[in-house]
């Protein structure tokens, strides 16, 4: 009938045993001391034979240097050679190997492949000085090469088994690192992602704001709105100037409308007061989304341009696919004079279709003359 009961209870404290191994456990200072302490209870397994063979040491007398030599190991990762070196004087006093095991792992672990091989030769020739001294090892009939067969492998063990904790310390460490990195870098992606968003469709729409303010502003020039459209041409200005300011353009999204938008641009750029001539192969509805969506953000950059650039002047826009190449040219004329306000420009819309071109495997050129501007994109198909 109590059988439950007792089973519940033991599993209720297997279950906080666990907890507390998984959250005090991983504390470094939690496992320096446990380290410590696993330690000393290995060195007391010998502690009357400690007191008997040095006479200077009672029980109680053991106890108290054995716990303050352990101690040496909870500074094990800042300080390694203090428990090496107590290690090794334990090595000469009181003949006891459990310290220096403890101390050549800190040491692997801790100061890496050198510093390793070389305490692992100090406490070699160390105890062997030690073994040359009579009255150690006992009995004396030992021979140099139970020696070596007891001593030796300890310390190597010890110090081999450090060295890979070491390794293994290095390669957690690049590994979050490298995760840190993947994270940073998707973070900054999806940033400079939105960054081009913005640009490509708020800054259009800016850029349109301000050419059709600026006309309603000449049209009302000797109207009682002359004033009203005049702000409001120079606060679209700010508006878009303060966006080339803010954005950086560094990345690419491909979620972008395909060759079926390529009408409603030319409408809006129509309306603006630059018409468009659109001319497009029917093959290019057969195109893949990501050279769709290029060939848009192409059209889409010239158009805005030549709005700025060359406000009122035809655009001409083809799009062909020629065998196993799509090509996309984009012309305009040059206005005769210059204008009379400089356009808001972030100098960077030819590199950004410049980019997205070259990461698709194509060539993009930009041609001007005294009297036109003509951009021209070849893309492979797909």
């Amino acid at each position: 009938m109590h059988v439950k009961p007792a089973l519940s209870a033991f599993h209720r404290a297997l279950a906080r045993g666990r907890r507390m191994a998984g959250t005090r456990g991983a504390s470094p200072r939690a496992q320096d001391v446990l380290t410590a302490l696993s330690c000393l209870g290995l060195m007391a397994l010998d502690l009357p034979g400690l007191a008997a063979a040095d006479n200077s040491l009672s029980g109680a007398g053991a106890a108290a240097v054995l716990t303050v030599g352990c101690s040496a190991l909870l500074v094990r990762r800042r300080m390694p050679w203090a428990a090496y070196l107590t290690a090794l004087l334990f090595i000469g006093w009181l003949h006891e190997l459990t310290l220096i095991q403890f101390a050549l792992y800190s040491v692997g672990r801790y100061r890496g492949r050198r510093a390793a091989v070389l305490a692992t030769a100090g406490y070699v020739a160390f105890a062997l000085a030690v073994f040359s001294v009579p009255g150690w090892p006992e009995p004396r009939a030992e021979t140099l090469s139970a020696f070596l067969s007891l001593v030796v492998p300890i310390g190597v063990l010890a110090s081999a088994v450090g060295i890979a904790a070491y390794r293994h310390d290095l390669v957690c460490e690049l590994e979050a690192r490298r995760a840190e990195t993947a994270v940073l870098s998707a973070v900054q992606q999806e940033r400079t992602s939105v960054a081009r968003d913005v640009h490509d469709f708020v800054g259009r729409e800016l850029t349109l704001l301000t050419v059709r303010s600026e006309v309603l502003s000449v049209r009302a020039r000797d109207t009682p709105y002359a004033k009203d459209f005049e702000e409001l041409s120079d606060t679209a200005r700010r508006a878009h100037l303060l966006l080339n300011e803010i954005i950086v353009q560094r990345g690419e999204r491909a979620a972008t409308p395909g060759v079926d938008g390529l009408a409603a641009l030319a409408e809006q750029s129509g309306r603006a007061g630059s018409p468009v001539r659109l001319a497009m192969d029917p093959q290019a509805h057969a195109l893949s989304p990501l050279r769709q969506a290029a060939v848009y953000r192409v059209v889409q950059e010239c158009l805005t341009n030549a709005a700025k650039h060359a406000r009122g002047e035809t655009i001409d826009v083809s799009v062909r696919v020629d065998g196993p190449h799509v090509r996309i040219a984009v012309g305009n004329g040059l206005p005769a004079g210059a204008p009379d306000r400089a356009p808001v420009s972030a100098g960077s819309g030819t590199a950004s279709m410049a980019e997205r071109v070259r990461s698709l495997g194509g060539t993009l050129t930009a041609t001007r003359t005294p009297h036109a501007y003509e951009v021209v994109a070849t893309l492979p198909r797909g």
